[in-house]
């Protein structure tokens, strides 16, 4: 477990009470289906949660159950479904967050709290990173990474930092930025979430930018923090003719992602607290242009806000149910598309996306890595499938919570650690 300084016999006690709290979470009732927890997350298990499902606004009370982070004890490794090995590719990094390949194969890191962009060269025989190096650094919080123009010969690296977005020259294979960045736009900041994705539509034509809600239900008409938040915003490459291309959405900062088979624009939703267990799902759903998802109105369709007081009605039969719901509190972040060759032909064009993990629920869910099948057609029929799993000990204690998620050029799958710290590379050594 963690070294912690206890400062008084006051602390003390307050940690005492927080492994009490998780023993008996570890002990507590089975989740009623089609809901779950941690303890039932197991990779290969099949969830699917439909709008159907959800129950009433606080049917249980909500939660303030955040993680207490403790070291990975040596013998604990994440799990994957069998015929998959996972190992740990590099660590000691300072809060690694969201990742991308690039076109050559070196792996672009944000180390969000480190204010800089790291690069990881090569693959070693053992699994590791031939070189790792800094990119830039003196960064406000960047979290998104994005090549442009599509395809194999990028001119630039786009950061999503928390407050603007910029981008460096490059040419393929540098290790270190040419020069200083050039900031494309501004992005709305001062408090909420701050993280800030990035994806650009095949052609290259519109940069689309995830841009998180400055509260948990801030009416927009009241509060003018929220302008230009809880959306997905859409400009030129340049930066002008910035527009909302989609609302309602209250966090899609953490994942954006194109999918290459038929060109659409896909999202990892971050939904509000505050109202139970199982309330308000986080999802993953693909973005219709100009489509509103509810917030803060509405949410999962036609269910209105009770803590808004019937606000906006006349938007209830515009809110868009999403294509897959996931546990209330996932903490939903990056996503990425299987395009390798080394995993089995099934997982071809299907989802990996982590969950960062809850803090409002009790017991803790997410935690891991899922898959959304899209059945090779490029479409969601709501499921959704445990895939890395391991990262909350049987006490409940944390040692590990996923935030970034890549395909290696060789087929493998990259999942980055805020909990640990680290990066864990997952391949496919055959079905046994």
């Amino acid at each position: 477990m963690k070294k912690l300084r206890i400062a008084s016999v006051a602390a003390l006690l307050v940690l005492n009470g927080c492994a009490l709290a998780q023993d008996k979470a570890a002990s507590a009732p089975p989740p009623q289906a089609p809901f779950t927890d941690y303890r039932y997350e197991k990779p290969g298990t099949v969830h699917h949660l439909t709008a159907k499902d959800l129950p009433a606004p606080f049917a249980t009370k909500s939660a303030v159950n955040g993680p207490n982070v403790v070291d990975r004890p040596a013998n604990v490794l994440p799990i994957a479904p069998p015929g998959f090995k996972v190992e740990l590719f590099a660590s000691g990094f300072n809060e690694p967050r969201a990742m991308k390949t690039a076109p050559n194969g070196d792996i672009f890191l944000a180390e969000s709290h480190g204010g800089k962009i790291t690069v990881l060269h090569g693959l070693s025989v053992q699994g590791k990173p031939l070189e790792t190096t800094t990119f830039a650094r003196g960064l406000k919080q960047p979290y998104g990474i994005a090549f442009y123009p599509p395809g194999q010969n990028p001119q630039y690296v786009y950061i999503g930092d928390t407050d603007a977005i910029l981008r460096f020259a490059y040419n393929n294979g540098d290790l270190k930025a040419p020069g200083t960045p050039e900031k494309i736009a501004g992005l709305p900041d001062g408090g909420g979430h701050w993280t800030r994705d990035l994806a650009f539509s095949q052609d290259g034509k519109q940069l689309f930018v995830g841009v998180g809600s400055e509260s948990n239900i801030n009416d927009p008409d009241t509060h003018p923090d929220e302008k230009n938040r809880a959306d997905i915003l859409v400009m030129d490459p340049d930066g002008k003719n910035m527009l909302v291309y989609a609302s309602g959405i209250r966090n899609a900062g953490g994942g954006l992602a194109i999918n290459a088979k038929n060109g659409e624009l896909w999202m990892s939703t971050n939904e509000r607290d505050g109202l139970g267990n199982n309330l308000v799902p986080d999802y993953i759903s693909h973005v219709q242009d100009g489509g509103f998802y509810g917030w803060p109105y509405f949410y999962i369709g036609g269910n209105p806000e009770p803590r808004l007081k019937g606000a906006h009605a006349e938007l209830k039969s515009k809110v868009i149910v999403p294509d897959v719901l996931l546990p209330a509190h996932n903490a939903s972040l990056q996503l990425a598309f299987y395009e390798g060759k080394q995993f089995p032909a099934e997982y071809q064009g299907d989802i990996f996306a982590a969950q960062h993990g809850s803090w409002n629920r009790n017991p803790r869910v997410g935690y891991e890595v899922i898959r959304v099948p899209l059945h090779q057609a490029g479409k969601a029929s709501g499921e959704y499938q445990d895939f890395l799993t391991g990262f909350v000990l049987p006490n409940g204690e944390v040692w590990g919570r996923p935030v970034g998620v890549t395909i290696m050029k060789d087929g493998s799958l990259l999942v980055s650690d805020d909990g640990s710290n680290s990066i864990w590379r997952v391949s496919y050594t055959g079905a046994k």
